[in-house]
């Protein structure tokens, strides 16, 4: 059984996290003495005045209580005197958890924090992370779970995923399982091309391979990929996105590589892992700038039929392998 200190206060502006550490303590604290054991004050019941009754009433519960309070951010210095004195003499077998989400004006006041301290309590500050910051701290969340992923791995995660910490926090505890990594053991390394294969949405990656099919000009394998896509219920608009985003990036780097940028320059700039990069320089190398242009525009009448603006919208397949022929020709 976890042990619990008398006392915590947890606060800061991400909310989403200070939601999941409420949730958590709340089912630690429900397995530890049943729901009878913990009690949950918000709202009314949460004033400062109700949190000191009840941290100070008897209770008759077995094993440890605990008091969950929610709002502190809404609490003033001149109202906390009560709640003060109740956390001074809190009862040996009782925790009381406090929870301030915090935003502009609203803080969890300075007293309250010393006073949980003193109580032998712990008081933690979850603060949303600046989006210059995220890679750094995936790779920090991610060695508390045993993976080891380097500065591409984690930017890599971080475009895939968003920048919401919750959902990349999420991401890295499935790569975990997946990887089969664990606090305890050696840290498994994890690379961009990992991230790729296992963390972009299927339907993008395949989009991708679609598009680097038509880069190579292998006509057959473009169909089977177009096929499969649709086959299990892509619609074409999403996929023309994915594919359009690809040439684009192809035609601008055949045209880099043609004025006479040096290919190393051109591989930084692409912010992909070494082997997808080095990929994609020698495919456009290979398909030139001026047929990928033709291939990007060929693509955006496609993408305008697929929306209604242009004629064989309602053909949009037939339209497709026509393009995918031509372009692959």
């Amino acid at each position: 059984m976890p042990s619990f200190k008398p006392a915590y206060l947890i606060c800061g502006d991400d909310h989403g996290r200070i939601a999941e550490r409420r949730a958590r303590l709340r089912a630690l604290a429900e397995r530890a003495s049943g729901a009878q054991g913990v009690e949950l004050l918000e709202g009314e019941a949460a004033a400062p005045e109700a949190v000191a009754a009840a941290l100070s009433a008897m209770t008759f519960a077995l094993g440890r209580r605990f008091v969950i309070v929610d709002g502190v951010e809404r609490w003033k210095e001149k109202e906390l005197a009560p709640v003060l004195r109740a956390l001074a003499g809190l009862a040996p077998e009782t925790t009381v958890a406090f929870f301030a989400r915090e935003e502009g004006r609203l803080r969890a006041p300075e007293a309250l924090q010393e006073a949980v301290r003193k109580a032998g309590g712990v008081v933690d500050a979850e603060r949303a992370v600046a989006a210059s910051q995220l890679p750094r701290w995936v790779a920090a969340r991610g060695r508390e779970l045993g993976l080891a992923l380097d500065a591409e791995a984690a930017r890599a995660l971080v475009r895939h995923v968003g920048e919401r910490q919750q959902r990349l926090t999420r991401e890295l505890e499935k790569l975990a399982l997946s990887l089969d990594a664990a606090p305890d053991r050696d840290p498994v390394a994890v690379e961009a091309d990992v991230i790729e294969a296992l963390c972009a949405p299927s339907a993008q990656r395949r989009s991708w391979s679609l598009a680097d099919a038509l880069l190579a000009g292998d006509g057959p394998a473009a169909v089977r990929l177009y096929l499969a896509l649709r086959a299990q219920g892509e619609r074409v608009p999403g996929l023309l996105y994915w594919i359009s985003q690809r040439l684009r990036l192809a035609h601008r780097v055949a045209a880099e590589i043609e004025a006479g940028r040096p290919p190393a320059q051109v591989r930084r700039a692409l912010r992909m892992p070494a082997r997808a990069a080095d990929q994609l320089i020698e495919d456009a190398r290979r398909a030139g700038s001026e047929r990928l242009r033709e291939a990007v525009g060929t693509i955006a009448d496609l993408e305008l039929a697929s929306r209604g603006g242009g004629e064989g919208a309602a053909g949009e397949d037939s339209e497709m392998l026509l393009a995918i022929r031509r372009i692959t020709a």
